[in-house]
């Protein structure tokens, strides 16, 4: 279905936003990038949005909105392979990794999404097998309960879950390992969006 002229701007705002801060922008901050002081004028602008298949709404968050790959957009997405991901070890990068098909839900407009493929068994406890392809969103922000893949300072990469407590960024992986660091210690390189795995060979 067609957008009107201001249903393109506000999805032109909405992607300038992702791809600028990596979160969804408010509703609030929506009608101040288009000079519209109505929320409601602009709730009703996403929910067309919604209805048409350009965006959907994530119930229990604050910045609810997230884009689709739109209805006319393809159902899958070619990312690069970036590298190589393993528990411990530096991300071994290939600068000519080719790309794969990825569901072009984990790779909406307006965000920087590569793959990395698995490398060896160190991974096993976060649910990642050998040869699995991890979607990544480039950000080195994250939220709150979003899955990461990190580096400490002089140590090599984990995937963990991501929690802020006071003056403490903390790496949880569901086990005794978890770690509480300085922020000043730990870089985080992206966030987990999807898994692709494949069971045989094509």
């Amino acid at each position: 279905m067609a957008l009107t002229r201001r249903q393109r701007e506000v999805l032109d705002v909405i992607r300038e936003f992702i791809g600028r801060n990596g979160y969804s922008p408010s509703l609030e901050e929506v009608g101040k990038a288009l000079g519209l002081s109505s929320v409601a004028t602009v709730h009703k602008h996403v929910t067309h949005l919604v209805t048409k298949g350009y965006a959907r709404r994530v119930w229990n968050q604050n910045r609810s909105i997230e884009l689709t790959p739109g209805p006319d957009r393809p159902a899958s997405a070619a990312l690069p392979v970036a590298g190589l991901l393993a528990a411990g070890a530096p991300i071994v990068t290939v600068p000519d990794g080719g790309t794969t098909p990825v569901p072009a839900d984990l790779a909406p407009d307006g965000r920087k999404v590569h793959v990395l493929r698995v490398a060896g068994d160190s991974l096993v406890s976060a649910g990642m097998l050998d040869g699995d392809l991890v979607v990544v969103e480039e950000r080195s922000e994250a939220r709150d309960g979003e899955t990461v893949i990190a580096v400490a300072v002089g140590g090599g990469a984990s995937v963990s879950r991501f929690r802020r407590e006071g003056d403490r960024i903390w790496l949880e992986t569901g086990g005794e390992s978890d770690v509480a660091l300085d922020p000043a210690r730990v870089e985080v390189k992206g966030v987990l969006v999807g898994l692709v795995r494949r069971y045989s060979n094509p």
